[in-house]
């Protein structure tokens, strides 16, 4: 059982990355591609923890608490450059 629902978690993950990447392109302003992109580096996280419980391996939720850091790190870099274009002060 637990099977069906890795393969539908996989896919809805997937299409979800999918509709984000869809409106980074198609976005009408900054804001909402970084929006996006922010909610694509959660997806992202979510298919590596995935990833993880489907192969029962412990290295994908490391993987994915590091490109958490990072992805957080990236969207507050973003936001800043956005108000006050400098990132650095």
């Amino acid at each position: 059982m637990i099977h069906y629902a890795l393969i539908f978690a996989f896919g809805c993950f997937g299409l979800g990355l999918l509709f984000n990447l869809y409106r980074i392109f198609v976005a009408p302003g900054v804001v909402d591609r970084v929006l996006a992109l922010d909610t694509m580096v959660i997806n992202i996280i979510a298919l590596l923890v995935l990833y993880g419980i489907s192969t029962h391996s412990g290295v994908y939720f490391e993987a994915a608490l590091l490109f958490a850091m990072t992805g957080f790190v990236s969207t507050v870099a973003y936001c800043k450059f956005i108000l006050r274009g400098d990132i650095i002060e």
